[in-house]
């Protein structure tokens, strides 16, 4: 079992920045560097959509709308996925939640998560 626990939304005008924090628990802390993390997020009235995802060997790759304004890492000493959202703008508005899979995973794409933590509300006002 992982455990994921999200932080860091919040409400911003457009043109600023958020980092959205994801820590996760109940994994093997030496194997927590090959864990395929991913950011989602649920805009309103649509479905869930992949952000940024970083692969058992640490490639990432991002959702077109968000290339050049965001950035995935992780914290491999304290466990945590980290989102470094800038140039925000009102579209990015929504429920951005964190997902894990101890499966391997390349990072090219978007596969299936297996864990998921409860979401964090980014607002970004006009």
């Amino acid at each position: 079992q992982v455990q994921l626990v999200e932080s860091g939304g919040g409400s911003v005008q457009a043109g600023g920045s958020l980092r959205l924090s994801c820590v996760a628990s109940g994994y093997r802390p030496i194997a927590y560097s090959t864990l395929c993390m991913a950011w989602f997020r649920q805009l309103p009235g649509k479905a869930r959509e992949g952000v940024a995802i970083i692969g058992s060997t640490s490639r990432t790759t991002y959702a077109d709308s968000v290339v050049g304004r965001f950035t995935i890492s992780k914290d491999n000493v304290e466990n945590t996925l980290l989102l470094q959202m800038n140039s925000l703008k009102p579209e990015d508005t929504g429920m951005y939640y964190c997902a894990a899979r101890t499966m391997w995973c390349s990072g090219d794409n978007f596969p299936t998560f297996d864990y998921w933590g409860q979401g964090t509300q980014v607002t970004v006002s006009s």
